[in-house]
């Protein structure tokens, strides 16, 4: 595996782009996870004894790409997760979904609930028991080849949202095999990125904006000006 692209780092951050297919921490498959190599990368760079502490606090599906913050110390992922908590911590994805979303833009409100079993989240009434809001905002950027490019704000962060809120209003991101598998083809890549990731530092307050551009390859690569 190349390693991790590190877009900032310092005392108290680790800001990196994530591999596609890594899971951000351990899970059942067993396979290699983010958080586990960059606790060894911090071992090995900084020649640390005994276990390297790195906080998550907050997570990418596995087939998502992009823009992702640790914390390096208790203090920072403590003041991280308040920001998680509290909306502060903007995040700005990129999507590639079939088709043209029925308005130019607008806000997507849903109630989703997730089966443990199955790993799928479904959109459910609202009060349905266990089920948490979900929040986004979406721009159409541009449409083509029966393909449109999404801009979208997360409000809430809840698992699979952005696939299942876009696929309830009828265009399900390219690539996905779990919420848009009868338009997709097994084994393409999910067409999601963490684009853009914003916060005030943990310590000095300062106000921090970070940019991972997606991959220069289908179907981001339809998009010329990504790569500019």
């Amino acid at each position: 595996m190349k390693p991790v692209h590190i877009l900032f780092e310092d005392n108290h951050l680790l800001v990196v782009e994530k591999p596609v297919n890594i899971p951000s921490q351990e899970d059942a498959t067993g396979d290699p996870d983010l958080l586990t190599l960059l606790k060894e990368d911090i071992k090995i760079r900084y020649n640390k004894p005994g276990n390297v502490y790195l906080g998550l606090v907050h997570r990418l599906d596995r087939p998502v790409g992009g823009a992702m913050v640790f914390a390096k110390t208790s203090k920072a992922a403590s003041r991280l997760s308040e920001n998680v908590r509290n909306r502060s911590l903007h995040k700005q994805y990129l999507a590639v979904v079939h088709g043209t979303p029925p308005a130019m833009s607008g806000k997507l409100v849903h109630h989703l609930l997730k089966d443990v079993r199955t790993n799928i989240v479904s959109v459910v009434p609202k009060g349905t028991r266990d089920a948490k809001e979900a929040i986004l905002d979406y721009e159409v950027l541009s449409s083509k080849d029966q393909m449109s490019l999404v801009r979208i704000t997360l409000h809430t962060g809840r698992p699979h949202q952005i696939r299942v809120q876009m696929n309830t209003i009828g265009c399900p991101l390219i690539g996905d095999q779990k919420y848009g598998a009868h338009l997709n083809k097994p084994g393409q890549q999910i067409a999601l990125w963490s684009y853009e990731l914003g916060f005030p530092h943990p310590v000095t307050k300062e106000p921090l904006l970070f940019h991972s551009p997606p991959p220069d390859m289908f179907p981001w690569n339809r998009w010329s000006e990504l790569h500019v």
